[in-house]
């Protein structure tokens, strides 16, 4: 297996693992644990608008998905790294270690970091639909071993 071949496999893993997290988050912990209205109170606890919990349920739910399947990736992983920021700062005083009560807010932070990642490694093996770099309108083709 050549090295182009392993790094597209490895871009795609990650990508799946984000795209798993960001639904398992949605769906068993906003949808599921807290209930929706659940998450909104949170949301209110902290100053900000109840709205914003549905619209970051709706983002991760959707989100995730666009990334498991490869759906312009790099663009889905830009547009959710906001909601890993502002989880970082709901969690700031906490601590830093997640496993601190109400959670640190070391894991956010990381997945923001794996967001960046994603989004500067582009979309890997199996995407249905890469992402367009920049004003070019290309898309990187990746080399026959990598597909």
């Amino acid at each position: 297996m050549t090295e182009d071949r392993l790094r597209s496999y490895g871009v795609f893993l990650l990508r799946v693992a984000l795209g798993t997290m960001f639904i398992a988050h949605s769906t068993i912990y906003m949808l599921m644990t807290l209930t929706l209205a659940g998450t909104a109170k949170f949301f209110v606890s902290i100053g900000l608008p109840a709205w914003l919990a549905y619209a970051t349920f709706l983002a991760e739910a959707v989100g995730g998905i666009l990334l498991i399947l490869g759906i312009q990736t790099r663009w889905v992983a830009l547009v959710l790294s906001p909601i890993l920021i502002g989880a970082t700062w709901a969690h700031l005083g906490n601590g830093w270690l997640f496993a601190a009560t109400n959670g640190g807010c070391e894991y956010p932070l990381y997945l923001f970091v794996l967001c960046i990642s994603q989004a500067m490694l582009g979309d890997g093996a199996y995407a249905l639909a890469p992402s367009r770099l920049g004003g070019s309108g290309l898309s990187p083709q990746p080399t026959a071993e990598a597909r």
